[in-house]
């Protein structure tokens, strides 16, 4: 098993390579970076990144240096809206953001300060990038963690009914149920339960925005732990009404494809009553893919599953700073964070092997290649 760990790491170092090589292509070639959004800015006509030179912060005049003419320079001609500005101005800009390196050197300078974990600083919000994040982390770690928690609580005996009882009348009205969440995202249940209980129109019992009250820290402990759990109550409930459909049915298949095997017929035949067979036979084997499953499902709700409910309830997590920094072209926030969330994901993998290791130990990673 040692071996398949130390394998299974080495494997990690070229896939995040690779990773990071893709979409740092991409972003490059996509319209629209940093300078255009510092130009746009200045030329008010930005939408929300606040450019960093000057202290400006969108709209006004131009700087004296950026009003000179040039329109004719190759400069200049790189970018969208630096028509008939001063060369020595955009090349400023360059530099500033690190634009005046071929894309080459650019890109093993990030990766050689990311093996450092030193991630810069936002362009646009004048912070650590580390600092961000980690300010951000609070909120989608309680989203991410009481998410999949109650989720799987819901999910997996669900599952097992429906299984136990297959083609009963509690089989069939639960699969009504979740056909519906399955159905439904649920940024739109987030909108129905806001409407409902959040003073939207009819009862006012949760607040509508942030993670606490503005009063948090004077609370005791106990009220904290409340206020906390008032805040946090409809956007989980949004999650996980839209997520539990997926793993109840694929509990309720994975109990399903084991019950008509060979051994389950031998161990009912010894006269073991139902709940042994099910239990000590059944489940051990059913909830291999189900339980192996959690870390990587908690590394998607954490990192992007939660987007739109943390707008729709002023919730400032990893996905919309994620969402800004793309929409706003924030390059340090953008690959340091694709670079955590892949490195993450990646551990989460071999995480989630162990896991089928632990659930069962007649699995041997060692005696496959990998």
């Amino acid at each position: 098993m040692l071996a398949y760990i130390v394998r299974r790491l080495l494997l990690i170092i070229p896939t995040l390579f690779g990773i990071m090589v893709i979409n740092f292509l991409i972003v490059q070639a996509a319209p629209g970076g940093p300078i255009e959004q510092v130009l746009a800015q200045l030329q008010g006509t930005g939408v929300d990144a606040t450019a960093r030179i000057g202290g400006t912060s969108g709209g006004g005049d131009l700087p004296a240096q950026a009003q000179q003419t040039g329109g004719d320079s190759q400069v200049t001609g790189r970018y969208r809206g630096a028509q008939g500005l001063d060369p020595e101005f955009i090349k400023q800009l360059e530099k500033q953001f690190g634009f005046d390196k071929p894309l080459h050197e650019r890109f093993l300078q990030m990766m050689g300060s990311y093996l450092r974990f030193d991630f810069g600083t936002s362009y646009f919000r004048d912070q650590r990038v580390v600092d961000l994040v980690i300010d951000k982390l609070p909120v989608s770690i309680s989203l991410g963690l009481w998410t999949t928690l109650i989720t799987y609580l819901i999910s997996i005996p669900l599952g097992i009914r429906k299984a136990v009882r297959d083609g009963s009348k509690f089989d069939i009205w639960t699969s009504g149920v979740v056909i519906v969440g399955y159905a439904i995202p649920s940024f739109l249940f987030a909108v129905l339960l806001i409407v409902l209980f959040a003073g939207g129109r009819y009862l006012d019992w949760f607040p509508l925005r942030g993670l606490t009250s503005e009063n948090w820290s004077s609370l005791p402990w106990w009220g904290q732990v409340l206020d906390y759990f008032w805040h946090i109550t409809l956007p989980v409930v949004a999650l996980v009404i839209g997520g539990f459909a997926g793993l109840t049915m694929l509990t309720k298949n994975s109990f399903m494809e084991e019950v008509n095997k060979q051994y389950v017929i031998t161990a009912r035949a010894k006269g073991l009553g139902e709940g042994r067979v099910l239990y000590g036979h059944i489940f051990r084997n059913a909830m291999l893919i189900v339980i192996a499953g959690f870390p990587g499902a908690f590394i998607g709700i954490l990192f992007t599953g939660s987007l739109l409910i943390e707008v729709i309830f002023s919730l400032d997590g990893l996905g919309l700073l994620g969402f800004e920094a793309a929409i706003n072209r924030d390059y340090p926030v953008m690959f340091a964070t694709l670079y955590i969330f892949t490195l993450l994901g990646l551990l989460m993998n071999l995480i989630g092997d162990l896991t089928y290791v632990a659930v069962d130990p007649r699995i041997d990673f060692e005696a496959r290649r990998t």
